[in-house]
């Protein structure tokens, strides 16, 4: 399934361009990073107002970073819906519990929106499991962990494209919880927003360095 209908207009070029970057890196130089996490604004959208708000702002960014959670299943067949879409701007993160809110108008429209970049990590398979909730066309997406491959760098995990690439670790503590909870822990909320931030810090740098 293609990611999306301007998955060509956004993917690098084919041919490796000679980076900087180690092509991977270990988990014991991982561990010996500085520790950090997304320490900006963060909006909770739990209402369809909330959600119409919120993309009153993400509508206007031509770039922002994409991710999904989904509360885990530990039986053999058992399957959860997406909990929550992180979307991060420049300014803010947007945390939408869409298992309560549903994909609305609005959202199903930012995932089809060819004009804003989403920038992610193994979006294909957010992609289609958001699919499994409502049909929409997907248009817009960059799938970082094929764009790096084009500068030589072999990791695919955030967690390793991160200390590459920006220099730090990321916590993944959170990231088996359960994210349908009435209430989201701080611990998950920071969690979540960072994973989007360092989505958009990511390509923001590879930009400046001239790799996109």
């Amino acid at each position: 399934m293609p990611i999306s209908k301007s998955e060509r207009s956004t993917s690098p070029r084919k041919k490796k361009i000679k980076s900087t970057y180690p092509e991977t890196i270990g988990s014991e130089e991982i561990n010996q990073l500085d520790l950090k996490r997304y320490e900006g604004k963060i909006h909770v959208i739990t209402t369809e107002e909330g959600v119409k708000k919120a993309f009153t702002k993400i509508n206007k960014c031509k770039t922002v970073g994409f991710d999904t959670e989904t509360k885990p299943a530990f039986k053999k067949g058992e399957f959860n819906d997406v909990s929550l879409i992180q979307i991060a701007t420049d300014k803010e993160v947007f945390l939408i519990r869409v298992n309560i809110t549903g994909l609305t108008s609005e959202i199903i429209s930012f995932l089809s929106n060819e004009a804003i970049l989403k920038i992610g990590i193994a979006l294909r398979d957010d992609i289609k499991d958001l699919q499994k909730l409502t049909h929409f066309e997907p248009a817009g997406f960059l799938e970082l962990n094929k764009t790096v491959k084009q500068i030589g760098i072999e990791s695919n995990g955030l967690r390793k494209l991160v200390a590459i690439i920006l220099g730090f670790r990321v916590s993944k503590s959170a990231q088996i919880s359960n994210w349908e909870s009435e209430i989201l822990s701080e611990k998950q909320l920071f969690y979540a927003a960072t994973d989007a931030w360092v989505c958009i810090e990511m390509y923001n740098e590879l930009e400046k360095k001239g790799y996109i």
